[in-house]
């Protein structure tokens, strides 16, 4: 079987692809994650998962190397990981009652170098509510390393009033249902034999 290689250091991205009970390993993509200025934040999140994949296929290139990214966007802005609180709390006043579009991309680059690549969004809709209550999420779940800082997989799920997407794992990091399709067009067997 070929080996599968995940361009990620993101536990969530890890999680997400143990559950579809492959052989996997893990390595940083070690890319630059900036944003480009103009550059619209679905096209952000696109072209870092497939700079994160071909990075490591450059070091893996006998392997299958899926690579994902998420970009939240709020009126056209991206948001991106805060780092800090008060960064984090900002993101999430900015977010209270409104939509927000995250758009997660995935890409899987096959032995010898082809590439497909998708991006599946998805639309919160927040609450309103208090800095108090922000606060307090933010000092129990710690999403420093979350794009928008919000981790619906947890307590941020109280911050939300309504998600639609075609794919419930996209918004927790990693279209599973798109990628199943993806690693089916490079011959990888799911469910696993």
């Amino acid at each position: 079987m070929t080996p599968i290689v995940l361009a990620s250091t993101s536990p969530y991205r890890r999680e997400l692809l143990q559950r579809l009970r492959l052989a996997f390993s893990v390595e940083g993509p070690g890319i630059d994650e900036t944003g480009h200025a103009h550059e619209a934040p679905r096209q952000t999140a696109l072209r870092l998962a497939l700079a994160k994949a071909e990075s490591v296929a450059r070091r893996h290139p006998r392997s299958i190397v899926i690579g994902s990214d998420q970009v939240a966007d709020i009126d056209g802005e991206a948001l991106s990981k805060p780092g800090h609180h008060a960064a984090a709390l900002e993101q999430l006043a900015r977010m209270q009652g409104r939509e927000v579009v995250f758009h997660t991309a995935v890409a899987v680059v096959g032995p010898g170098g082809g590439y497909d690549l998708a991006e599946v969004p998805t639309s919160v809709r927040f609450r309103n509510l208090p800095t108090s209550r922000l606060d307090a999420y933010l000092r129990v779940e710690r999403p420093y390393d979350c794009a928008g800082a919000a981790k619906i997989e947890a307590l941020g799920i109280t911050l939300v009033e309504s998600v639609r997407s075609e794919d419930p794992t996209a918004l927790v990091g990693l279209p599973l249902i798109r990628l199943t399709t993806m690693l089916a067009a490079v011959g990888v067997a799911l469910p696993p034999p």
